[in-house]
């Protein structure tokens, strides 16, 4: 518990006092936010806004799990580097999206391949080595497992290996798009992320305290390293509470591709390593509903040669185009987080009440 209060209280000091410094940086360097013309005219007026900011986010995690780990004298664990290796991995491939829309002055990035190519690389190195037996530990317990689970590894669902590689792909790239598709508004992404990265850490926290490895038993998690997959949750909770205080109406500064990418690869690794891969989908159902709004919308556009479902999506911009003000939007939509990561924590302890 001691490494999971001072990564926790390392990182939120880091990314309040490093984003403040990471702005004035940015600022003198121009690296500036470039807005769609075909959006909210409101956000016009953010231009030139310093963006890269999810840097501060993914620095401050790292560097404060590493801090706890020495300050604590325990070593790094298989699952806990592996989640870093994805998180870190995912913010790189966003960096790079960011720093060529900065460098070219252009509101387009990577080409839609070159960054499908990137977060495959990641995703597919992350799958292979959770799913490797060289990293299984002296039960052989490997960090990801190959059934896929609600709330524990049941083992009803078994994947062979190319499919299990399959699935932590597609709940990879999913899981970063949808946060990067919900990086829309100041402090929303930010904000959702600190709710749903908080629950995480109760849950690691939890599922610690019932592990097979320490109190064998019916009800007992089968997963590896919940106690320190805790300290790395409760860093990225921290850091994104942090960066939240800058990046609140009206932003200092945005997190950019590099922080978005970031977080929602770590969302998805952390449902992988904690065997509750289909529990993301109502602890993120924020992230899964604005993905879904983009799809419908693309759909419908299709299939109706031309007319639109939205007025405009992702979601939080079709409510901006009818009128509501974007601090509205934002805190409604945080509300909507908020009651989707309690259910999802009910059901969560419910099902340990009941038992499996």
């Amino acid at each position: 518990m001691r490494a999971i209060l001072l990564a926790g209280g390392l990182s939120l000091f880091l990314t309040l006092i490093g984003t403040r410094f990471a702005i004035a940086f940015l600022a003198r360097r121009g690296y500036g936010q470039l807005i769609r013309e075909d959006g909210p005219t409101t956000h016009h007026e953010k231009r030139g806004t310093p963006t890269m900011g999810g840097l501060v986010i993914v620095l401050g995690t790292v560097i404060s799990y590493f801090g706890a780990k020495l300050l604590t004298g325990r070593p790094p664990t298989a699952s806990a580097l592996l989640l870093l290796f994805l998180f870190v991995g995912l913010g790189a491939v966003g960096f790079v999206d960011d720093y060529i829309k900065i460098s070219r002055n252009r509101n387009l990035g990577l080409r839609s391949y070159a960054k499908i190519i990137g977060q495959t690389s990641v995703a597919l190195v992350f799958g292979w080595l959770s799913l490797s037996p060289m990293l299984a530990d002296s039960r052989g317990q490997t960090p990801a497992s190959h059934a896929v689970s609600f709330i524990r590894d049941s083992g009803s669902l078994v994947l062979a290996t190319p499919l299990a590689l399959a699935f932590i792909w597609l709940l990879i790239t999913g899981a970063s798009n949808a946060v990067n598709l919900t990086d829309g508004l100041d402090g929303l992404a930010a904000g959702a992320c600190v709710m749903v990265f908080g629950a995480y850490t109760l849950v690691n926290i939890w599922q610690n305290n019932q592990w097979c490895g320490r109190s064998p038993g019916p009800k007992c998690y089968e997963v590896r390293d919940p106690l320190d997959l805790a300290v790395v949750a409760a860093a990225i909770t921290a850091a994104c509470f942090g960066f939240l205080w800058w990046n609140a109406s009206p932003a200092k500064i945005f997190m950019g591709d590099t922080g978005s990418l970031a977080l929602g690869g770590a969302l998805a690794g952390m449902a992988i390593l904690t065997r509750t891969e289909f529990l993301l989908a109502l602890l993120g159902g924020l992230f899964v509903v604005q993905a879904l709004s983009v799809i419908l919308q693309v759909g419908f556009f299709k299939a109706t040669k031309g007319k639109r479902l939205f007025r405009m999506a992702p979601l939080h911009h079709h409510f901006e185009l009818l009128g509501w003000a974007e601090i509205t939007v934002v805190i409604r939509f945080w509300l909507i987080c908020g009651i989707l990561v309690a259910l999802g924590l009910g059901v969560f302890y419910a099902e340990w009440v009941v038992g499996s």
